[in-house]
């Protein structure tokens, strides 16, 4: 059962639009401060801004890499990772490359998993991977999970939120059938209600992406 008290844990407060302005990624971080988010994730570009905000706060600096498609050559995501740690971020979401696994090519997205989560935990830092719910199958979902956790990444992600539809009940049911006991799971995309969150905890995730963290906070 979830405690309310504890909500604020769940929640990675997240601003990923383009248009982003630096003042809309200091109230966000503002606001995670205020709220104790478990963690802000923006995009690379403003993890200068995030870092000097959130020093000292408690709120982990988290962002993306090979976002919101996952089509990069995997140097290249190993090198956007890498700059990002250097930049402050101490959590990566990596959307895994969704061309490859409708390839069947699974040896290629694990080595690409496999080798971005080395350098994340030589960091220190935490590796989730975003594997599109939107676009798979419920035995897609299934196998990608075990790639996620083969590859070495520390939670599986279900959506970028630029999806064709947001997480669903059946994803998270999907992933916790096949997932070991240390894949953590992150929820996201479409999350915008208290009752939402809490049902996607209940169900198993341990982290709730969403750009309406104020707002359910407040609800």
């Amino acid at each position: 059962m979830v405690i309310r008290e504890e909500i604020n844990r769940y929640i990675d407060s997240t601003l990923l639009r383009p248009e982003a302005t630096a003042q809309e990624v200091r109230r966000l971080c503002e606001e995670a401060a205020e709220y104790r988010f478990a963690a802000v994730c923006i995009n690379p570009a403003r993890l200068g801004l995030a870092r000097d905000i959130l020093d000292g706060t408690g709120v982990k600096l988290c962002t993306v890499v090979g976002f919101p498609l996952g089509a990069e050559l995997a140097a290249v995501k190993v090198e956007q990772a890498r700059q990002a740690l250097q930049a402050g971020a101490q959590e990566l979401d990596m959307v895994m490359n969704l061309g490859l696994f409708k390839d069947g090519d699974h040896r290629g997205v694990r080595e690409e998993i496999w080798k971005v989560a080395q350098l994340v935990h030589d960091r220190g830092g935490i590796l989730k991977v975003i594997i599109e719910t939107s676009l798979q199958s419920p035995d897609e979902i299934r196998t990608a999970t075990l790639l996620v956790a083969s590859g070495g990444a520390d939670f599986v992600k279900t959506s970028t939120g630029f999806g064709a539809r947001g997480v669903s009940a059946g994803d998270i049911l999907a992933i916790k059938a096949v997932a070991p006991e240390r894949l953590k799971i992150k929820a996201s995309g479409g999350i915008r209600k208290l009752a939402q969150l809490l049902k996607l905890v209940e169900l198993g995730a341990d982290r709730i992406g969403t750009s309406s963290a104020g707002d359910i906070m407040r609800e």
